[in-house]
């Protein structure tokens, strides 16, 4: 099988030179169980560290592989750009079309199930900026979305009220009265401690910082803001995009990803706090916050939570931990609002940026040991084994199957 590896290169202190390919076992296999092995690179880039697939791929997950013949999408973080490529071979892709401007330091794109739209977002200004795509799938006309407001800053009284902005010391309350004794120790302790209202930092002003974006059944359109602790709504339309909820999570955590459950909730989780929340549509349609739970007890200070992927069968929750370079895995309970921690294991990566799921293995990139491992899931309980292979990648921060 094979996979994109997005990287950083000398542009961002990293080794890469543009998008390489692994394999896992023969090119063509499915089961992706074989030896892992580098293959080169398949397009020069400069840092490409985030891939996105064009959604004509046909495959079955559209936001994470890929099919022959496709066009990807590349964050091009230091140039503040996005690049379509387009594949020529079975290991060739050149670029396709100009580059557009994104906003600085882009880290992530996703585009529309339609093929019409894509959005990236710009971890270094905020910028959540929306790029229209023709038929081909080539990206123009970029239009930034309205800037978000620190919802815990001196301009948060100033802000336009939008539905779901949500006081988490009543939420928490409520969320550990449903959840009953055998739960309610999973719920983060917001209602225990007094508001956060640190006297040394009230007021000073905090970097926006948009991380993610995902597009949800539907047509709703879910961003993350790491720096200022919200997720935001969004619909589409002729004017770009329209600002139409938010909720806001503790102050600190830092909202990094996020992944839809089948089961109909929006799983994010806190690169800072290392939490995973868990959000859901009322029947009103406004999203609001239903459940959360630390990553696991073995966290330690200084952890960088990075990335979630869900099991083939969405019974698990997988995230990577930097710094203690560790999996958390998390079993999904009830009707998908409760996500209790099983075990965290060793990633056996240094700075695991990035994981996914083929099956029974878990694939992870570790960004800082130059290398990407292939880790046996155990279908009973959930949790990784040992490393199983390993392959030397320069500089590794993403994985795209394709299929």
């Amino acid at each position: 099988m094979r996979f994109l590896l997005g990287g950083y290169t000398a542009d961002m202190d990293g080794r890469a030179s543009g998008i390489g390919m692994l394999l896992a076992g023969a090119p063509d296999e499915t089961s992706a169980g074989g030896a892992l092995a580098f293959a080169g690179d398949v397009a020069t880039a400069d840092s490409p560290s985030w891939l996105a697939p064009h959604p004509g791929s046909g495959s079955g997950d559209r936001s994470l592989s890929l099919s022959r013949g496709d066009v990807v999408y590349a964050a091009l973080e230091k140039r503040q750009q996005v690049q379509a490529f387009r594949r020529t071979g079975e290991t060739t892709f050149v670029p396709f079309g100009a580059p557009v401007a994104a906003g600085e330091a882009v880290c992530h794109v996703a585009v529309a199930p339609d093929a019409r739209s894509l959005i990236a977002s710009c971890w270094g200004d905020g910028r959540v900026v929306r790029m229209e795509l023709d038929a081909a799938g080539r990206p123009s006309a970029p239009v930034t979305a309205p800037a978000a407001v620190d919802p815990y800053g001196p301009d948060a009284a100033d802000a336009p009220a939008l539905a779901g902005d949500i006081d988490l010391v009543a939420a928490a309350r409520a969320l550990r009265e449903a959840a009953g004794d055998e739960y309610a120790h999973l719920v983060p302790d917001h209602d225990r401690a007094e508001e956060a209202k640190d006297d040394t930092d009230e007021g000073e002003a905090r970097p926006s910082r948009a991380h993610q974006a995902v597009f949800l059944p539907g047509g709703p359109i879910a961003t993350t803001d790491l720096g200022f602790d919200v997720v935001r709504f969004w619909r589409d339309g002729d004017r770009g995009l329209r600002p139409v909820q938010q909720v806001t999570l503790p102050k600190g955590s830092g909202p990094r990803h996020m992944v839809w459950h089948p089961s109909g909730h929006l799983y994010v989780i806190t690169e800072l706090s290392c939490e995973l929340f868990v959000l859901a549509p009322s029947a009103d349609g406004i999203w609001r916050l239903v459940g959360g739970t630390p990553l696991g007890a073995g966290t330690l200070p200084g952890d960088s939570a990075a990335e979630l992927a869900l099991s083939r069968d969405g019974e698990f929750v997988y995230a990577g931990v930097r710094g203690s370079n560790t999996l958390a895995t998390l079993r999904v309970r009830g009707a998908g609002d409760v996500v209790a921690p099983v075990a965290l294991v060793d990633a056996g990566v240094d700075w695991p940026r990035h994981h996914v799921v083929v099956r029974d293995i878990l694939f992870v990139a570790g960004q800082l040991s130059d290398e990407v491992a292939s880790l046996t899931l155990d279908l009973r309980t959930g949790v990784p084994g040992r490393v199983r292979h390993r392959a030397d990648a320069p500089s590794p921060t993403l994985l795209l199957p394709i299929r």
